[in-house]
């Protein structure tokens, strides 16, 4: 009768002392700032965040992987930027009532750029699906644009 009573009285102590260990190590409290400023979406932020709790202990997994999240969402962030940008110059070009060889080759370079900046992408489990959807999205419309400047 006393191990019923005893195996989780020593189960829910470690867990405690755990917790304990991981509130009060500033490391681990920085960490868990980054993770919540990664799981609102601000990678700069918690990429910092990481690295300061990664400096202060080499051993913090919970920082190393925010960390490398983070990169990768950022890596997104900046090819949708980049890919919002480009999609506007194409407008702007398309707008125009001739469209010059020069103004094609320069749809078709961007297109080429853009799409070998997809290719070099890579999501993780973590990764924010509307960020990897969104570049897919893009990458799909200047694959179309390329196509369509090619012919």
């Amino acid at each position: 009768m006393k191990t019923k009573f005893l195996i989780p009285s020593i189960a829910l102590f470690i867990i405690s002392i755990m917790g304990i260990f991981v509130l009060i190590n500033p490391s681990y409290e920085k960490s868990l700032k980054a993770k919540f400023y990664y799981e609102t979406g601000e990678y700069k932020e918690a990429l910092s965040l990481a690295k300061e709790a990664f400096s202060q202990d080499l051993y913090n997994r919970m920082a190393s992987t925010i960390m490398a999240q983070s990169l990768i969402s950022l890596k997104y962030v900046s090819y949708n930027e980049d890919a919002k940008k480009y999609m506007q110059t194409i407008n702007d070009i398309a707008i125009k009532d001739n469209i010059t060889d020069a103004d094609k080759a320069k749809i078709r370079t961007i297109c080429e750029i853009m799409i070998k900046s997809y290719i070099k992408l890579s999501p993780s489990v973590i990764t924010d699906s509307d960020l990897v959807k969104q570049a897919a999205k893009y990458n799909k419309d200047f694959e179309k644009l390329l196509e369509k400047v090619t012919k």
